[in-house]
């Protein structure tokens, strides 16, 4: 039964295909003249990426006023100290600034908060108050400063979501600043910028993709549009993140990967995720666990905890995903499936088990008490904490 009621969001305009990134300077007009950029890849940086894009944004009559390196999961004293920063520069809506943030993850969310918070934030607002769960209750009022989103990895979709993941250590939390405002207004999704990712970034970021189509199929707030979309980014993803892991020059896996990572951004924007993503921020806080690297190690284990909350979904996709294969009955097309997937992780050389990434035993109750995120109410079957508490000792 369709529902009767869901709302969808996406960007602005989407540009994708390999070398796209070279028709940008034609689609930026209409947002702004003045670009303030926040980078997040030193390899771009050294292979002269930034010094091309400057060079085409002279030609076409748009200025380059600052460049801003990011490396690191943003913080919240990133973001308020940048706002501070572009703010002394004189940034402000109305001006023709346009952000544009080319790199990660990371550096997306952190150029999606910094623009909500320059029109939004009050003077010396920390966009802590902003965040969900440990906020003042701020809620966006003002549109954002225009956002160009330029993604060099396969793997967060957050080129296409409504939301910024932010970290503090003191004290410790991950948590999202999260509007329709956010969206970018434009994304170029250039497969060709992910080419010089190296074999464990393509497998943690694609894993990643992975991760939220099939979360985002899966959760309690799935919706049809996305649900449509997360089947295809799943079949792209499982054709190709092996071949792409194995010889990252292959054009058509780098495509297909990059696709699949943007649907999965849109896919998780519309839908929410579940206990993978929210299990995986805590592990962020207390392990400092890459965040693509955390949704690997848990997903196989996840997915099994899951089945029998949402069995017809998984009868779904295990036909889905491989067609070709003759499953005796229901429980053997979930069986394959789950078997699959886990594998899948051994090929991409995922680490398994909690203790070789850091995790000790009297870390897990933190990482419990930190799990109930935003991500963790769409999960399919409800966990206690000392459910939660179990299956992290499973995989230490």
């Amino acid at each position: 039964m369709i529902q009767s009621h869901y709302n969808f969001v996406a960007p602005g305009k989407i540009l994708f295909g390999w070398g796209r990134r070279h028709e940008l300077t034609d689609h930026l007009p209409v947002l702004g003249e003045k670009v303030h950029l926040i980078c997040g890849s030193r390899t771009l940086q050294n292979h002269g990426e930034l010094g091309h894009l400057a060079d085409a944004l002279k030609k076409a009559g748009i200025s380059l006023l600052d460049v801003e390196m990011q490396s690191g999961e943003p913080t919240v004293e990133e973001v308020d100290c940048l706002v501070q920063k572009y703010r002394t520069r004189g940034v402000c809506a109305g001006d023709g600034s346009l952000f544009m943030a080319m790199g990660g993850g990371s550096a997306l969310d952190i150029t999606k908060a910094v623009c909500a918070m320059i029109t939004n934030a009050r003077e010396g607002q920390s966009v802590r108050d902003f965040l969900e769960g440990v906020g003042t209750g701020a809620r966006l009022e003002k549109p954002a400063i225009p956002m160009v989103a330029i993604p060099t990895t396969a793997g967060t979709g957050a080129e296409a979501t409504r939301n910024a993941v932010l970290s503090s250590e003191t004290p410790p939390f991950k948590k999202s600043l999260r509007d329709d405002r956010l969206m970018p207004r434009l994304v170029v999704v250039d497969p060709e910028l992910t080419v010089s990712n190296p074999p464990e970034i393509t497998a943690s970021s694609g894993m990643d993709a992975i991760t939220q189509l099939l979360e985002s199929f899966l959760s309690l707030h799935a919706c049809p549009i996305p649900q449509s979309i997360a089947i295809q980014g799943l079949r792209l993803a499982f054709q190709s993140i092996v071949l792409a892991f194995h010889d990252g020059n292959n054009r058509t896996a780098r495509e297909k990967m990059s696709h699949a990572a943007l649907l999965s951004g849109i896919c998780l924007a519309n839908s929410g995720l579940g206990m993978v993503h929210g299990i995986s921020a805590a592990l962020g806080i207390h392990g400092r666990v890459p965040h693509g690297q955390a949704c690997a190690m848990l997903l196989p284990k996840a997915l099994r905890y899951n089945a029998t909350a949402t069995w017809s979904r998984f009868v779904v996709l295990a036909n889905i995903l491989f067609p070709d294969t003759f499953f005796a009955n229901e429980e053997d097309a979930v069986e394959t499936l789950l078997y699959e997937i886990s594998m899948l992780c051994n090929t991409l050389k995922i680490p398994r088990r909690l203790s070789e990434v850091g995790i000790r035993e009297e870390q897990l109750p933190a990482i419990v008490a930190d799990s109930r995120g935003h991500s963790m109410s769409g999960n399919p079957r409800t966990l206690s904490d000392d459910e939660i508490l179990s299956f992290l000792q499973e995989l230490l």
